[in-house]
C-alpha cells in the first residue's frame, strides 16, 4: 500500500477525533503484514492523563481483531507540521515491528517517512 493511501485514511479518521480540550485532532491508520488497516483517533478526558493517543488506539484495535504483524502507520493532525508519534506510541509499536514504516502527515496530506527504530532509538526490548 502506498503512504499517500495510509495518510488519506489517517486524515479520514481524524474527523472522528475527540479533542473538546486541545483542539488538535488526530488519526492514525495502522497497516498489517496480511494488508488489512486499523485507524484510530485521539480520545481526551478532561483528567488528561487519561487521554489515548490515536496510535495506540489503532493498535488496540488491530490486537483486539487478532492482528499482530505491522508493518506501516500514517498519522495525522489538523496542524501545520507533521505530526510526530509521543514517545509512548512509539515504544507501544516498537513492540510489535521497530522495522515499521511511520508516515507523518500534516493537515493538508503532505507527508515524511521513517522507520520506527530511528524515531525511538535505545528502546526497551523484548
Amino acid at each position: 500500500m502506498q503512504a499517500i493511501e495510509l495518510v488519506n485514511m489517517a486524515l479520514a479518521a481524524r474527523e472522528n477525533a475527540y479533542a473538546p480540550y486541545s483542539g488538535i485532532s488526530v488519526g492514525a491508520a495502522l497497516l498489517t503484514r496480511e494488508g488489512r488497516v486499523f485507524t484510530g483517533v485521539n480520545v481526551e478526558n478532561v483528567s488528561y492523563a487519561l487521554t489515548v493517543c490515536a496510535e495506540r488506539v489503532a493498535v488496540v484495535n488491530a490486537v483486539s481483531a487478532g492482528c499482530r504483524r505491522f508493518d506501516a502507520l500514517a498519522v495525522a493532525w489538523n496542524k501545520q507540521g507533521f505530526c510526530r508519534p509521543c514517545g509512548a506510541c512509539r515504544q507501544v509499536l516498537y513492540e510489535f515491528n521497530p522495522e515499521m514504516r511511520i508516515i507523518m502527515a500534516d493537515y493538508g496530506g503532505e507527508y515524511e517517512e521513517q522507520q520506527l527504530k530511528t524515531l525511538l532509538p535505545n528502546s526497551f526490548e523484548k
